[in-house]
């Protein structure tokens, strides 16, 4: 007698020799077209123009009681405060104004002549003696020259 077996029957729904997997083409799909996304943005997103930076219109900062500014001058001379300093003894003057306290913010100063890389070359001094809380002073609302407040901008 010839018996005909259901799928419905214990154990019999399963095919002994069937493995399961994952086809991965779908991903691998999407990986290359992100990766086609990707090399084709990635040129754009350097910049290589040449900027004049503008002015800042926000509102200034509350300043602190005491602010320490520290000054590069038009002829790349130091000051901080009122009193004039050499680069070599910024360091002791620094420890002298903030009283040895390496969080105050250091107000930083420079004449509009001073070029990008004497202002970083400030910067790079100021964070090798750990002061590591610098604002940039500029001049307030550019567009009307009828005001001329200072204002700080902070990092």
């Amino acid at each position: 007698m010839i018996r005909i077996r259901h799928a419905d029957e214990a154990g019999q729904h399963f095919n002994k020799g069937e493995t399961s997997e994952i086809n991965v083409t779908p991903f691998i799909d999407v990986v290359l077209v992100l990766l086609v996304i990707f090399m084709v943005t990635a040129p754009l997103t350097t910049v290589n123009v040449p900027v004049d930076l503008p002015s800042s219109t926000e509102k200034p900062a509350p300043r602190p009681d005491h602010p320490v500014f520290l000054t590069v001058k038009a002829d790349h001379g130091l000051a901080l405060g009122d009193d004039d300093i050499s680069v070599d003894a910024l360091p002791s003057a620094l420890e002298t104004a903030t009283k040895g306290n390496k969080e105050e913010r250091i107000f930083l100063r420079a004449d509009k002549i001073v070029d990008y890389g004497t202002l970083m070359s400030v910067m790079n001094k100021l964070r090798k003696e750990g002061y590591l809380k610098v604002a940039l002073v500029n001049l307030q609302g550019q567009e009307d020259p009828s005001e001329n407040s200072s204002s700080v901008s902070t990092k």
